[in-house]
């Protein structure tokens, strides 16, 4: 039994600034943005404004719907669950929105999708943890 006097332990999302996640979903769309158009550069496409736009869009939405499945707000630099959930729910939902359109989906993209996302998704995510992690550290030290 708690008393009610006792103050609650503040959660993730208690420390999670506005600014934090406007960062960690920009830095997600710019991601992939990134890997829509090296992706029409290995395939020496040309428009390239409309047609990285054309390409990134199935996964820019996926990537707007697991932000919303995994509350990612609460933690948006957490490789764990949000990074992974919002990596394979981009891929996956990006993958079938491309099928419901007439977009190419084949083995061989998925898995370089599956790959290159992964990097990208869940790299920055690791990155910020980690800089987190050696601030903190620096500071306990002084």
């Amino acid at each position: 039994m708690t008393s009610p006097h006792r103050t609650p332990v503040p959660t993730t999302a208690a420390k999670t600034s506005a600014s934090t996640v406007i960062w960690a979903a920009a830095a997600d769309a710019l991601l992939i943005l990134v890997f829509a158009a090296l992706g029409r550069e290995a395939h020496q496409r040309g428009d390239i404004i409309s047609g990285v736009l054309l390409t990134a869009w199935p996964f820019l939405a996926g990537a707007a719907a697991m932000w919303l499945m995994m509350l990612a707000w609460k933690a948006p630099f957490s490789p764990w669950p949000a990074g992974v959930g919002i990596w394979l729910g981009t891929v996956a939902i990006g993958m079938l929105l491309r099928a419901l359109t007439n977009q190419t989906v084949v083995v061989t993209f998925i898995i370089v999708a599956l790959v290159t996302l992964g990097v990208f998704l869940l790299g920055h995510r690791f990155a910020v943890t980690a800089f987190m992690h050696l601030r903190a550290r620096q500071r306990q030290m002084h």
